[in-house]
């Protein structure tokens, strides 16, 4: 018989936190806790529950050329690009580009303004078209200094 379901996955997504310093970084990270699961009574699936929270679902549309100075996430929130593309530049230094089924995770509330006044990130579309989001706010405490906390 032949296992359809493979092995565990692995699914990746980009944690933009805040360090111990006050300074907003991303990191890549992985979600990995998944199980066999069944729901409604469908055939067995891979499912990784990241937890039960009180949440609201937005989607957003970027304009091309859309730009947002340096600002922090209004909560902790996963963005799921569904097309287009987008950056994200944290206060390292570091620019991630994103398309359409990448994630991430933004939690870079709290960050302390650096000299040259950027607090928390930057973002903004790449290319000619409109990046369309689906963002799911979640009421719950920001970490610190804890970069794949969903593991």
């Amino acid at each position: 018989m032949v296992d359809v379901m493979g092995e565990k996955p692995k699914v990746h997504y980009w944690h933009v936190y805040v360090d111990n310093d006050g300074v907003s970084r991303q990191k890549l990270c992985e979600l990995t806790a998944f199980q066999r699961q069944s729901m409604g009574g469908a055939a067995a699936q891979w499912n990784d529950l990241l937890g039960s929270f009180k949440s609201g679902v937005m989607t957003s549309v970027l304009p091309a050329g859309w730009v947002a100075d340096w600002h922090e996430n209004p909560k902790p929130q996963w963005i799921i690009p569904l097309s287009g593309r987008w950056y994200v530049e944290t206060m390292d230094g570091k620019k991630t580009e994103m398309g359409a089924g990448e994630i991430s995770f933004g939690e870079d509330q709290n960050c302390k303004k650096n000299p040259a006044g950027h607090v928390g990130h930057k973002s903004g579309t790449i290319g000619q078209e409109p990046c369309v989001l689906l963002l799911v706010q979640l009421e719950v405490s920001p970490t610190v200094a804890q970069p794949g906390r969903w593991v």
